[in-house]
């Protein structure tokens, strides 16, 4: 006869899958500010490349065969694996395109509107219902981006837009996991997105890695558009560091995900926010204004409110994240 777990086991459990979330949102910190880090010397592909070659090699080495094998690879669906795949591609390189050119903490601050468009979308595309204090909780998020945009002032930047791309972009494939989660194991999930990554980061160095369409002055379109490079010998260790932690901020976030209730998982999600804020100061001396300071709270405030609302109601929100 089975026994159930205890309220120690239980507890212990918790504990590991609550270090396990802030473990693996620090390791995706460390991902983003090495990415913009990088972002004046390199093109965004080459670098996405590298560090999905590395993330790859993990999830063969240490992930696939714990998980039953190359058979859990196999699926029928792969014009779906295709489309979450490129949408994943395309709200990565926005989010990170806009690290060229914005501070950090703005720039994971706007990203962080995700799990809301993902409460609005569920509504549209998953016919589920979601009652006015959610709504209202979506409204003040989306107040939170306008004010950091700053839309119809000086201090309006057009790249801002970008992490909003990327947002909506991540929503989107959430809708999409939510389709086909019952379905597909999440290796496959992992994997196909990784196959997608490594497909368009090389179709796009073939496309414009000779840089012929780069020097346009704008950080980002340059970030896009730069020639492909040999890495400096002190670049390495930094690119290798990318993947590691593209591939540990993948497992350690699931394995909060699993040994915790999402409930309880989802808010620590928004650890990456004052950590964007800690990378942003110390490594590349950005410290956000009052405003943003506004919009960021208004935009975290917002996400936590509707994650306590959806453990009372019905279920917890997909976790805000790509993760990437």
């Amino acid at each position: 006869m089975t026994s159930l777990p205890g309220p120690d086991t239980t507890t212990r459990a918790r504990t590991i899958g609550m270090v396990s979330m802030v473990a693996g949102l620090f390791f995706f910190s460390v991902n983003d500010t090495a990415i913009k880090f990088l972002s004046g010397g390199y093109a965004l592909h080459q670098i996405v490349l590298i560090r999905t070659s590395v993330a790859m090699a993990i999830l063969l080495a240490l992930v696939v065969p714990f998980q039953g094998g190359l058979k859990a690879l196999r699926t029928r669906r792969v014009g779906t694996h295709v489309l979450r795949g490129a949408l994943v591609v395309v709200a990565n390189m926005s989010f990170f395109a806009a690290l060229a050119a914005m501070p950090l903490a703005d720039a994971v601050a706007v990203f962080f509107i995700a799990p809301m468009l993902i409460t609005a979308m569920s509504v549209l595309f998953l016919g589920e219902t979601v009652g006015p204090r959610r709504w209202a909780a979506v409204a003040v998020g989306l107040v939170g981006v306008i004010v950091i945009l700053r839309p119809g002032t000086e201090a309006f930047r057009t790249v801002a837009l970008l992490p909003l791309i990327g947002a909506t972009a991540y929503a989107l494939v959430n809708i999409l996991t939510r389709r086909i989660g019952g379905t597909e194991s999440a290796v496959s999930l992992a994997f196909y997105i990784q196959v997608t990554f490594l497909a368009v980061s090389a179709m796009m160095g073939l496309a414009v890695g000779d840089g012929r369409f780069a020097g346009t002055g704008d950080a980002s379109l340059d970030f896009l558009l730069r020639a492909w490079v040999w890495p400096e010998a002190g670049d390495w260790p930094i690119l290798i560091l990318l993947g590691l932690c593209a591939g540990m901020g993948s497992l350690l976030v699931g394995q909060g995900y699993k040994l915790c209730e999402a409930g309880l998982a989802a808010p620590f999600e928004y650890v990456a926010m004052p950590l964007a804020v800690f990378w942003g100061a110390t490594v590349f001396g950005e410290w956000p204004d009052a405003v943003s300071w506004t919009g960021i709270t208004l935009i975290v405030g917002g996400g936590l409110y509707m994650i306590w609302r959806e453990t009372r109601v019905v279920a917890p929100v997909a976790p805000p994240r790509p993760r990437r």
